[in-house]
């Protein structure tokens, strides 16, 4: 398992997420000074009921103490998207 299934499995597993799409985009960032500590560069959307009546900031508060360690080293930045089920359009239909 690589570190972006590792991401996504403890999104998923401890925010009870109905979706977690965690996209690792750290070859856009090769030669920025956090790539060279080996942290990657990450974007994700995450849809779980437990950001509700959470603002945007308290939501992605949450992410970042759930991936905690990841930040210590596997992690150099995080781009997220935090959406209640309620707020959520679904899957994309891949037509």
């Amino acid at each position: 398992m690589d570190r972006r299934e590792r991401i996504e499995e403890k999104l998923r597993a401890d925010l009870d997420a109905l979706h977690v799409e965690v996209v690792d985009e750290s070859h856009l960032h090769a030669g920025h000074p956090g790539a060279r500590s080996g942290g990657g560069h990450f974007r994700a959307t995450i849809v779980s009921n437990r950001f509700e009546g959470l603002s945007r900031v308290k939501a992605q508060r949450l992410v970042y103490q759930v991936l905690h360690e990841e930040m210590q080293g596997d992690i150099h930045a995080l781009s997220m998207t935090t959406l209640t089920e309620a707020n959520w359009p679904g899957p994309s239909d891949p037509g």
